[in-house]
C-alpha cells in the first residue's frame, strides 16, 4: 500500500495538457492517492470503446479508503457529523466509532445472505444509518443502489426490479418540515408491485411512524446491531472494475437507467478532485447539503471528503428550518473550510433575512461551491457579498459522470471564476463543442456547440448502464453524427479563455418560427430584474410558431402577487429585458407571476412537468415533487382562473 507524494506542475494548462496527451501517466500518479491491496499495472485499458477500464488489474476496497487506512492518523479525528434539525439530533462519530458502525451494518447484511457482487438497495431518509449501509456494502464487495427516500410505490418497484437487490434497507420515515414522511408502507406495496422479491428487509426505526412487519423477511436495526457490538468484518478486496454502485437517473421514463459506476477508478477521481478541485485538506469539515439519493450526495457526502480524510456533514433538514441563518449556523460550529451546494438553495436563501449571513462567525469557510443546474449571475453575485466576497465556485457535471467536467482547479493553480461560467474543461475530460447537425469540432470562441468528451471517459465517470451496454452505447455515445464520443446533451460556449457557458439541454431547445433559443439564455435574462427571484422558462408549442416560451417567475416581495394591476406592469417591463438583452425574437409570449416553482425535494426544477401542464398533458410521475399545490398554481394561471 503507498499513498502520493506532493506533484508540482508549472500550471493548470500543462497539468490539462499531460492529463490528455500522457494520459496513462499523469492517472498513474493520481492513483497514488488512494490505498491499493494490488497496484495497477495497466492504467486504462480502451480496448473496446466506448468502453474504459481503469486500473484493471488492481484491486482495492472503497470502505478501506474511506475509512480504515485512516484509523492509524486520526481514528479519533470527526468523521461524520450527523445533523437533523427534523428530529433535533447532532451525532459526531469519530473514524474509529464510524469504523465499528460500518462493521456492524456489513454484519448484519453479511447475516441476512449479503455476499460479494450481491445488490442492496438503500431507500433511506438523510441518517447516519443511511452511510454506514453504503459504507457497510462498499466493505464486503456488494453492490449499493440508493434510491431517493420517499420515491413512489410504483418507481421504486420498477428499480427493485433492474437491480435485483438481495436485501433493501430502508426506515420507517423520513421527515420534512417537522411532518413525518412514512416509507415503509411505500416499500410495502413496491415488493408487491415487483416481480423480484428480495431475501431480507433490514428497517431503521426511529419512532416517526408505526410499521407493520412482515414475519421473517423483516429485520430491525436497532435489536441486529446490539447483537453485533463487537462485529469484526474485514474488507473485501476487490478489482478496481467491479461496480460499486448503480444510481438510477432522474427524469426516466419506461425502464430505468442505473448508471453503474467502477470502484478503483471512481476512488481515485474523487482523492484527485478533493485535492484538485474541492482543496480541500485531511482534518477539515466538509458541507455538501446534497441528498444520498443524488449523485452529488455520494460523491461529497460520503466517499470524497471520507477518502480525503476529512469529516463531512449529513443533513436532515431544509435550509431554513428553524431559520434561514442554520446552515451557516453549522458552518460556525463545525468549522467548516468547503461547502457545496445548489442555485436553487440559495435562491430559496435569498428570499431570507439578509441578517443571517452576517449572524455567525464564517472565517474558516474558504470556497462555496454550487452545481445542480446552472448558476445565475444575479444569483452568484448576492451569495458572494452576503459572504463577504468568499469566492463563489460553479461547478458542472452529471450523474453519469460521478465528478466535474468542467470547473475551476485552484488546488492545481489558483484560477479566477467568471460569472455564468462553471470554469473550464477539468483534467482527464478532452472536451470538445461539436457542431450537432455534422459533428464538426468548433474551435473558435463564442460558438454554439453540442458539449461532449473525446472517449475514454477519465476514472470515475459510469462504466455502463448497469446490465444494458447497448444503451449505454446509443443513448451517450450515438447522438452525434459521425463522432464517437460522450454527448451530454447541453449546449454550450467557450471563450477565447477556455471558460464554458452553459446554454442549456439540447432538448430544451425552443424553436420559435425557425429560431432556435435556449431556454437557459431566456431565464438569465429575465433573473437579472431585481425583482425576480427565481424563473423556469419552457418551450410551449404553438400552431403558429412552432413553440412559444413561457416564463414563469417568483418574485422577491410576494405581497405583489394580490396587485394585478403590477402584475400587468411587471410583466411588461421583463418583457422590455428581454427584448434589450436577447432581442425581441427570445420574448416570451408570457410572463406568469407564482409563489412557489415546482420541483423535486433535492431542489430541481419540473421543467418538463410545467411543460405539460401548459400543453394540456399529463405532467407524470410527480411522487418527488416538493409542494404539489406549485403545480396547481400554474394550471390555474394558464387556463386563467
Amino acid at each position: 500500500m503507498h499513498r502520493a507524494e506532493e506533484t508540482t506542475v508549472a500550471s493548470y494548462a500543462d497539468f490539462y495538457r499531460r492529463s490528455i496527451d500522457d494520459r496513462d501517466v499523469f492517472w498513474a500518479e493520481q492513483a497514488q492517492l488512494i490505498d491499493w491491496a494490488t497496484s495497477p499495472q495497466t492504467i486504462c485499458d480502451y480496448s473496446n470503446p466506448p468502453f474504459a477500464r481503469w486500473f484493471a488489474d488492481g484491486t482495492t476496497n472503497l470502505c478501506y479508503n474511506a475509512v480504515d487506512r485512516h484509523l492509524a492518523d486520526r481514528g479519533d479525528q470527526r468523521a461524520l457529523i450527523f445533523v437533523s434539525t427534523e428530529t433535533d439530533q447532532e451525532i459526531v462519530y469519530t473514524y474509529r466509532q464510524l469504523h465499528a458502525e460500518v462493521q456492524r451494518m456489513a454484519a448484519a447484511l453479511q447475516g441476512l445472505g449479503v455476499r460479494k457482487g450481491d445488490r442492496v438497495l438503500i431507500y433511506m431518509p438523510m441518517i447516519a444509518e443511511a452511510c454506514f449501509a453504503m459504507l457497510a456494502c462498499a466493505r464486503i464487495g456488494a453492490v449499493h443502489s440508493v434510491v431517493f427516500g420517499g420515491f413512489a410505490s410504483g418507481s421504486l418497484a420498477t428499480r427493485i426490479d433492474d437491480a435485483e437487490p438481495t436485501v433493501i434497507v430502508s426506515a420507517d420515515a423520513g421527515s420534512r418540515g417537522g411532518k413525518p414522511v412514512p416509507y415503509k408502507h411505500l416499500l410495502d406495496e413496491a415488493i408487491k408491485l415487483a416481480a423480484h422479491k428480495p431475501q431480507a428487509v433490514l428497517l431503521v426505526d426511529r419512532g416517526l411512524a408505526p410499521m407493520q412487519l412482515v414475519e421473517g423477511r423483516d429485520h430491525l436495526w436497532g435489536a441486529l446491531r446490539e447483537s453485533l457490538l463487537d462485529a469484526q468484518v474485514p474488507c473485501e478486496w476487490v478489482e478496481a472494475t467491479h461496480p460499486s454502485y448503480t444510481l438510477y437517473t432522474s427524469g426516466t421514463t419506461g425502464k430505468p437507467k442505473g448508471v453503474q459506476r467502477d470502484t478503483g477508478g471512481y476512488a481515485v477521481a474523487l482523492a484527485a478532485s478533493i485535492r484538485n478541485i474541492y482543496c480541500g485538506k485531511p482534518g477539515e469539515t466538509f458541507f455538501c447539503t446534497s441528498d444520498i439519493g443524488w449523485v452529488v450526495g455520494h460523491s461529497y457526502i460520503i466517499y470524497g471528503p471520507l477518502i480525503g480524510g476529512m469529516a463531512t456533514i449529513m443533513y436532515e433538514g431544509t435550509p431554513v428550518r428553524p431559520d434561514g441563518g442554520i446552515w451557516w449556523k453549522l458552518v460556525e460550529k463545525y468549522k467548516v473550510s468547503v461547502m457545496f451546494s445548489a442555485p436553487t438553495a440559495i435562491r430559496v436563501l435569498k428570499k431570507q433575512d439578509p441578517k443571517y449571513l452576517s449572524q455567525y462567525d464564517l472565517s474558516s469557510l474558504r470556497s462555496l461551491f454550487l452545481a445542480g443546474e446552472p448558476l445565475d449571475e444575479p444569483t452568484a453575485k448576492w451569495i458572494s457579498e452576503g459572504l463577504n466576497h468568499k469566492p463563489i465556485i460553479d461547478n458542472y457535471w452529471q450523474t453519469e459522470t460521478g465528478w466535474p467536467i468542467l470547473a475551476v482547479c485552484n488546488g492545481v493553480e489558483p484560477t479566477p471564476t467568471r460569472f455564468g461560467s462553471p470554469g473550464k474543461a477539468v483534467y482527464g475530460y478532452n472536451v470538445k463543442l461539436l457542431d450537432d447537425q455534422t459533428g464538426e469540432e468548433l474551435t473558435g470562441p463564442n460558438q454554439k456547440g453540442v458539449i461532449a468528451v473525446q472517449g475514454p471517459l477519465p476514472p470515475g465517470c459510469l462504466q455502463t448502464v448497469w446490465r444494458d451496454d447497448a444503451r449505454y452505447v446509443n443513448t451517450y455515445w450515438s447522438s452525434v453524427p459521425n463522432q464517437l464520443v460522450y454527448s451530454t446533451f447541453d449546449w454550450g460556449i467557450r471563450d477565447e479563455d477556455g471558460y464554458y457557458f452553459i446554454l442549456g439541454r439540447t432538448d430544451d431547445v425552443i424553436n420559435v418560427a425557425g429560431h432556435r433559443l435556449g431556454t437557459r439564455e431566456i431565464e438569465e435574462a429575465i433573473a437579472a430584474h431585481p425583482n425576480v427571484a427565481e424563473v423556469a422558462v419552457v418551450g410551449v408549442a404553438d400552431q403558429l410558431k412552432g413553440q412559444v416560451a413561457m416564463a414563469f417567475a417568483v418574485l422577491k416581495d410576494a405581497s405583489q402577487l394580490e396587485d394585478p394591476d403590477a402584475m400587468l406592469k411587471l410583466e411588461g417591463d421583463v418583457m422590455k429585458l428581454v427584448d434589450g438583452s436577447l432581442g425581441a425574437v427570445a420574448r416570451p409570449a408570457r410572463v406568469r407571476f407564482v409563489a412557489v416553482l415546482p420541483k423535486t425535494r433535492s431542489g430541481k426544477l419540473l421543467r418538463r412537468a410545467v411543460q405539460a401542464v401548459c400543453e394540456g398533458r399529463d405532467p407524470g410521475d410527480l411522487t418527488t415533487m416538493e409542494d404539489p399545490g406549485a403545480l396547481q398554481q400554474i394550471k390555474d394561471l394558464v387556463a386563467g382562473v
